[in-house]
């Protein structure tokens, strides 16, 4: 509950710049434990080496808020067994906890951007549902980033409290792609999406995912590589990395609704 423990990349204290809430993807790949210590040393890496790669996108323009969290393990996500959903309740459990702490914490008048990956992106759907949906605190979002967990246009996405963006300058949206490289077989992802009902209680079906374009900003389409600003490609044992433009394409695929990355 101490956010020095949950804040691997410390909290920038920077005033009067946005407050970003990053929940990392799962980086805890064993299978002792249905959630990963927060001290579990191999996890822990994996997750500051997410934070560095992804929530630096936010870097020099905000403060940037990143819990460590009791994580439902990676298998989870490959089971129904009825440990698997407790897992992530338990995991969910936390990130409601670190995102009191980032509200109390940041300015009280700083623009909100919500963000999240895989896991993070399931748990930041459910936390935009819970507290942000008909709530004042809607107002402050800039924008929310749900990334790399398909999210249903008819049953998730209402629920959510934000439309969809469709504009790359619109504010108090959601944008949100799960990227594949092609040709791509997404058949494990999009069964286990299908498999648990949406944030509405109903089955999902087999319409596609919403696709925000991220080289356009809006909703379908697809961009070349040449529309690319920047892709990061991060080092492998240091927290640093090199931007190279103009490397990947993307387009948003009309039947699926996944981000199709062409061959760079």
């Amino acid at each position: 509950k101490d956010p020095a423990q949950w804040a691997p990349q410390g909290v920038a204290r920077q005033q009067g710049k946005a407050a970003v809430f990053f929940i990392h993807p799962s980086s805890y790949l064993a299978r002792a434990f249905w959630n990963a210590p927060v001290t579990e040393p191999d996890s822990a890496r994996r997750a500051d080496y997410f934070v560095n790669a992804m929530a630096s996108a936010f870097n020099g323009q905000a403060q940037v808020w990143a819990p460590r969290y009791r994580q439902a393990a990676f298998g989870a996500f490959l089971t129904d067994q009825p440990e698997a959903q407790q897992a992530l309740d338990l995991a969910y459990a936390d990130v409601l906890v670190a995102f009191d702490a980032f509200l109390a914490g940041a300015p009280k008048d700083a623009p909100i951007v919500l963000a999240g990956h895989s896991q993070g992106a399931l748990h930041l759907m459910h936390l935009l549902k819970d507290r942000i949906a008909g709530k004042p605190l809607a107002a402050r979002v800039v924008a929310a980033y749900p990334i790399g967990w398909p999210i249903s246009v008819e049953h998730d996405l209402p629920a959510m409290g934000l439309p969809s963006c469709n504009a790359p300058d619109q504010k108090g949206c959601i944008m949100s792609w799960s990227s594949f490289a092609e040709p791509a077989d997404p058949a494990i992802v999009l069964d286990a999406y299908r498999a648990r009902p949406a944030l509405d209680g109903k089955a999902k079906g087999a319409q596609a995912v919403l696709c925000t374009n991220p080289l356009t900003g809006r909703t379908g389409g697809s961009a070349p590589a040449s529309a690319n600003l920047g892709t990061l490609r991060p080092s492998d044992d240091t927290p640093t990395g090199e931007i190279i433009p103009k490397a990947v394409p993307a387009r948003c695929d009309d039947k699926t609704g996944l981000l199709m990355l062409g061959d760079p």
